[in-house]
């Protein structure tokens, strides 16, 4: 999808992609922040999704890793987040050579630590992917 397609509209694109990256998302973030933030799980699926993430440019799968990049080169405070964005790169076909090397790759940026940090993050949603087979 793409913002080339105007009769769609910003969160039913969002909704759409949300739902085959990150199946439940919304749901998710409707229980846990709602109360606190009416409509918060709304808004993130249309802005972060349907008018970020859905843009057009870019492939989904670049989008990902450079958003995997971004988290990474932030440090350890970004890894519920960063763990979200890796296992949403498998769902769009990022391999996990792929991901280790962006990951790898922010130690310039981000420091040791920080890419440690990530790889950590990885290597639990990798092994969730085995449990899960």
């Amino acid at each position: 999808m793409s913002l080339d397609e105007p009769h769609i509209d910003t969160y039913a694109r969002g909704k759409a992609l949300s739902e085959q990256v990150n199946p439940g998302m919304e749901d998710v973030l409707r229980d846990r922040y709602d109360t606190l933030v009416p409509g918060l799980s709304k808004t993130v699926v249309d802005v972060a999704y349907g008018q970020f993430y859905a843009r057009g440019g870019v492939d989904e799968k670049t989008r990902l890793l450079a958003t995997i990049a971004a988290l990474t080169a932030l440090g350890g405070q970004t890894r519920p987040q960063l763990k979200v964005n890796i296992a949403s790169a498998r769902a769009v076909g990022a391999t996990r050579q792929e991901i280790s090397e962006i990951i790898f790759q922010m130690t310039l940026y981000g420091g040791f630590p920080a890419m440690i940090n990530a790889l950590n993050a990885a290597i639990e949603v990798f092994e969730a992917e085995e449990d899960d087979t």
